[in-house]
């Protein structure tokens, strides 16, 4: 008849975030690795100190002699349908710009005055070049766990036409025209529902605005601003600038209904 116990060197511990525990076990008196297994399971704890059994297993270890190792670990749920899992990341966004909020310094050689050029950054004598900065973005996805019924062809048409819209109304925490919908992925869990993960980015609509002399501009997240720059003479420093004249505001991307995305 197969008997078992414990090794010496069992109970293995592990602890902190991701606590485990290995139990070992010395079996005999049986060459059926089915029947060491067998007796590997009935003869371990289901749970032992609060964790879970996991996996156990059998290696051969000479004529009717195994090794049995039990693990234990903290029960790992699955999500269920309709559940959700949110994660998100303020790494922000980079944005070119032509214009800063205020100049801070200007030097020019003893005896002369730099040229105002009112804000404008890299002025040439035919341009503005401008600098990449990191802006506000708000980057952020949710996966949703959506019934079988709820993910057909024509509601997973609806996520690739979405993709790359504003929102037209509030969504989650954010005013219409903030969050950009950068689309969806998905799969198959099971028989009866989907694992899907949508993915958005934020960023906040403004209003009072300030470039050079013009006040007053008003700028929704996702829309784009651009300067018009036309010569002009700075009678202090005697010479010709680059001066803002016009602000534009352009929307680039369209705004639709994110109710349609079902989450």
């Amino acid at each position: 008849m197969a008997t078992i116990e414990e090794k010496f060197d069992s109970r293995e511990t592990v602890e902190g975030d991701n606590p485990s525990i290995t139990l070992k076990y010395v079996i005999k008196g049986t060459d059926n690795d089915l029947e060491a297994k067998t007796l590997l399971w009935t003869s371990s704890p289901g749970i032992y100190d609060g964790l879970i059994r996991q996996s156990w297993s059998v290696e051969y270890h000479g004529p009717s002699m195994w090794l049995g190792t039990v693990r234990y670990g903290l029960l790992q749920q699955q999500p269920e349908t309709g559940q959700s899992v949110f994660q998100f990341d303020t790494g922000g966004g980079t944005q070119h710009i032509t214009q800063s909020l205020a100049t801070v310094g200007a030097y020019a050689p003893v005896g002369q005055t730099p040229p105002d050029f009112g804000g404008a950054i890299g002025v040439t004598r035919d341009n503005v070049e401008g600098v990449d900065i990191t802006v506000p973005v708000f980057n952020f996805s949710e996966t949703h766990y959506l019934a079988d019924a709820m993910v057909t062809v024509a509601y997973q048409d609806t996520l690739f036409r979405l993709t790359g819209t504003v929102n037209n109304a509030m969504f989650r925490a954010f005013y219409a025209g903030e969050v950009l919908f950068l689309g969806a992925s998905g799969s198959k869990r099971a028989e009866d529902d989907w694992e899907i993960t949508f993915r958005f980015a934020g960023s906040p609509n403004r209003s009072a605005i300030s470039i050079g002399d013009i006040t007053g501009i008003v700028k929704n997240g996702w829309e784009y601003l651009w300067v018009r720059y036309e010569d002009a003479e700075d009678a202090v420093a005697q010479a010709l600038v680059k001066r803002p004249v016009a602000v534009y505001i352009e929307q680039v991307y369209e705004y639709t209904d994110f109710s349609l995305l079902g989450i």
